[in-house]
């Protein structure tokens, strides 16, 4: 049946409307000297302005569909894994001792109980039950809780529904959010009436919820394994972690865990082979502790060897640089190069010395730190072009860049090239010699230092800031004023303070896809005293390795990839990264990069990276992750003939269904209040069927159609006004 909506002024106008094309229509054909066919010309010209009026109404056919069948009651109830949680008091209607059991059970005996007879022995009614969020067979699978898809799916299937009633936790976490599907209900006349499961308060707990290990380390160096541990207890635990790999070797970190709130810690573990290593996480339950399936992870890392290229660029041999240059050249990771640029004996000569700077962008590209010592812009130095060469190979190649000031000041002018947004403090222009120190200051390691692997100059993590503090201090530091925006300060002055706090003589920032250290001292070679090398080589040689991380994940002849994040989970979106090179090793001008992607199901797609506007052949891409598991990367630059580089994203998925967390009735009670029910308690039962009893028959249901936004709608105007302006020419007129 048509059904129109005209708003007071549409009807007007259009009443007005059809009114003067009818008039319009009969002075035509008045007119008209062939009056046979301009009536039937006018005759169309007034349907179809009437056809366009009557858009203007909002017409919509309606359809009513009468039911055939018996009212349908559905009783939807929750199987997912949340509904485990013991922690539902049975109602003194089943169980008079109000004991403690699990969300399911409680939902079992609801259900089991004879109340609900009533509602099928009179026959009037239909009852459904059905559960929703049932664990998949394969667990590897995850899953979650959705209640809006169950009651969206039972109002299409079901024509004549009565009521619903949800027997559910109301803790989910994937899907639309339920509240949509009870504006649906709240349409349809179908009242939700919700059954909570569950207490509102989170069981004792202590959950890891994850363990954010690198992708890959070197083999016989230490990584850093980083993990944040939730606790629900009311008191702080002091507990022992414990992380085994494959073969049963373990490390152990004595931790306290805070009472109520995250606790992010790391743990050290050395790398003994190459290759792939699956390594578990754990901790022993707690007194008190209810849930302990979330107690542990396993996750994987990969070992594996290394040839990190160094230049290293001075102008006087000072101490600094005799033992940085010591200490890389018998790195057996490191292949060193140095470029002394001597005043007043020119560039120096001899084993790991070259005689100037690289003049090629593939001949300087192939570098993965470069240390710029007490060096400038200067005659017989650097020129303001190679400062923009180091620049674009630490932002585009993602190389490390590690400023080291000396008493020259040479590098105050460095601050007029493309390195000083590079620079991560700003300095003092009154003092360009720096600081002296009438006695040895130390470094204090701040909070983020005490974390980062750059400054592990201990077996252990327990050891570290004892070895700091014995450390011997230096007497010359640089004339720092701060640190800049988004810099990460590792160390400060131990004696000195300037107006904005301490003074960062340690300090670290991203630019672009590369890293930047400057180190405001030059007395780290003293740390030998006593220990000979075991600090001062540990520290450069964890430098070297924490700036080259990123840019060596997948290296190969013609294309160098990495990507972030390194443990994603499904659900994130991935950067890729690609450097690519010709065959002559210079970055590719033209040409594509592509990437094989090959998700853990089997699935493969191609994806072609975008190339950045520099000359520096970077190129970038991003692609989602849908499944947890291994995502194997297969890159190629076009035209390239050797082997493609491969490398494997293991996404590691995060459960999502957990038990132990708290109830969330609030939610089934909004679903309630917007579709017109209400809560009920699970000893409220009789209440229930009493109401369920009462309701009216359900409305029958009605199918509507918009005419005014249907394809057929436009398409009859169409031919209409095409068989009136054809009628038209064959009338003869023009």
């Amino acid at each position: 049946m048509l059904h129109l909506s005209p708003t007071p002024v549409t009807l007007v106008l259009g009443t007005i409307t059809l009114i003067v094309v009818a008039v319009l229509c009969v002075v035509s054909f008045r007119r008209s000297p062939h009056p046979r066919r301009t009536f039937a010309l006018e005759s169309l010209r007034f349907v179809i302005a009437s056809i366009i009026v009557v858009l203007l109404w909002q017409p919509e056919w309606r359809v009513t569909l009468n039911p055939d069948a018996k009212p349908a009651i559905a009783i939807l109830w929750d199987d997912s894994k949340s509904m485990t949680t013991v922690d539902a008091a049975l109602p003194p209607s089943l169980s008079p001792k109000g004991e403690i059991v699990s969300r399911a059970e409680l939902v079992g005996r609801t259900l089991a109980s004879d109340l609900w007879k009533p509602l099928a022995s009179d026959g009037r009614n239909e009852i459904i039950t059905l559960p929703f969020a049932s664990p998949p067979e394969d667990t590897s699978v995850l899953t979650g809780t959705d209640l809006e898809s169950p009651l969206s799916d039972l109002l299409e299937k079901q024509t004549n529904l009565r009521a619903v009633v949800m027997l559910s936790d109301g803790d989910y976490n994937v899907g639309q959010p339920p509240v949509a599907a009870a504006q649906k209900m709240r349409l349809r006349g179908v009242p939700l009436f919700s059954i909570p499961a569950g207490s509102q308060t989170r069981l004792p707990d202590l959950d890891l919820l994850a363990v954010t290990a690198p992708s890959y380390g070197i083999v016989g160096e230490n990584v850093q394994i980083p993990f944040t541990f939730r606790s629900s207890l009311d008191r702080p635990v002091r507990t022992l972690v414990r992380l085994r790999d494959d073969t049963g070797r373990e490390r152990t970190k004595d931790i306290v865990i805070a009472p109520n709130a995250e606790t992010y810690e790391s743990i050290l573990w050395r790398l003994e082979k190459e290759g792939s290593s699956t390594l578990e996480l754990s901790i022993p339950v707690a007194d008190g502790e209810l849930v302990p399936t979330n107690n542990s992870r396993k996750f994987t890392i990969s070992g594996k060897p290394e040839k990190i290229r160094v230049l290293v660029i001075e102008t006087l041999p000072r101490w600094e640089f005799r033992f940085l240059r010591n200490a890389l050249s018998r790195d057996p990771g490191v292949e060193l190069s140095c470029l002394l640029l001597h005043p007043q004996f020119g560039p120096a000569a001899g084993l790991h010395y070259i005689d100037k700077f690289p003049e090629k962008v593939e001949d300087l590209a192939k570098f993965d730190v470069i240390f710029l010592g007490d060096v400038g812009v200067a005659a017989g130095q650097l020129t303001t072009e190679q400062c923009t060469l180091m620049r674009g190979l630490v932002e585009n190649q993602a190389s490390g860049i590690v400023f080291l000031p000396g008493p020259q000041g040479n590098q105050f002018t460095l601050l007029d090239t493309d390195l000083s947004d590079l620079m991560p403090v700003t300095l003092d222009d009154a003092a360009k010699q720096g600081v002296p120190e009438g006695i040895a200051s130390p470094l204090n390691l701040t909070t983020e230092g005490r974390a980062s692997l750059l400054t592990m100059l201990g077996n252990t993590e327990e050891e570290n800031p004892a070895i700091w503090r014995q450390l011997p201090g230096f007497f010359w530091h640089a004339p720092v004023i701060k640190a800049k925006g988004g810099t990460e300060v590792l160390a400060v002055h131990g004696n000195r303070r300037g107006k904005f706090g301490p003074i960062p003589l340690l300090v670290t920032k991203a630019a672009g896809s590369g890293k930047v250290l400057f180190m405001g001292i030059d007395s780290a070679w003293r740390w030998r005293r006593g220990v000979e090398d075991l600090y001062h080589y540990r520290f450069w040689g964890q430098v070297a390795r924490w700036m080259s991380y990123q840019r060596n994940m997948a290296a190969g002849q013609r294309v160098r990839m990495f990507f972030h994040p390194e443990r994603p989970e499904p659900g994130a979106t991935v950067t890729l990264n690609a450097n690519a090179f010709d065959p002559n090793g210079a970055p590719l001008k033209d040409g594509t990069v592509s990437i094989d992607i090959t998700a853990p199901d089997g699935r493969t797609e191609r994806t072609e990276l975008q190339k950045n506007d520099s000359a520096w052949g970077a190129f970038n891409g991003r692609f989602k992750i849908t499944l947890p598991g291994e995502w194997k990367l297969r890159a190629a630059a076009s035209g390239a003939e050797d082997k493609p580089v491969e490398t494997v994203i293991l996404a590691q998925g995060t459960e999502i269904e957990k038990t132990g967390q708290p109830a969330r009735p609030e939610v089934l009670e909004e679903m309630a209040k917007v579709s017109r029910g209400r809560v009920i308690q699970p000893d409220q039962l009789p209440e229930l069927i009493k109401e369920i009893t009462a309701l009216p028959e359900p409305r029958p249901l009605e199918k509507r159609m918009p005419l005014l936004s249907h394809w057929a709608t436009l398409a009859a105007i169409v031919v209409l006004l095409g068989i009136f302006w054809t009628g038209r020419k064959f009338n003869g007129a023009f």
